[in-house]
């Protein structure tokens, strides 16, 4: 997208992950599945930035089980419905990776940049 093509609005998603014992087994299952759609999200423009949620302890490089709470990702698009269908397409929403009743989609006026859209 060039300088001079007005932007899409954007939108910020917080996906927190299901906490019961079996999250990060089902998170862990789909995850290839999930990173090829977000790899094409994000060739595509749409899906700008995103990533996941860990706890605090799992920066220490000692510790060897990183633990993911959830995700958070800007996505450009027309409104917030295409946002949600995307969301809820994703297999960590399908698979039960998400907690469907704390997800969070809201408009984000951001004060930097973003990077560029990979070519």
């Amino acid at each position: 997208m060039s300088s001079s093509m007005p932007s899409l609005p954007r939108f910020v998603v917080w996906a927190p992950d299901y906490t019961d014992d079996g999250a990060l087994q089902r998170r862990l299952a789909v995850r290839p599945s999930h990173l090829e759609n977000i790899q094409a999200l994000t060739r595509q423009g749409i899906l700008r930035v995103g990533g996941a949620f860990m706890t605090p302890e799992s920066v220490d490089p000692a510790v060897t089980n990183k633990a993911f709470v959830g995700s958070c990702m800007i996505f450009e698009a027309e409104n917030i419905d295409i946002v949600r269908k995307l969301v809820e397409a994703d297999i960590y929403y399908k698979s039960e990776v998400w907690d469907k009743d704390r997800l969070v989609i809201l408009p984000i006026a951001l004060a930097t940049g973003l990077p560029p859209i990979p070519s």
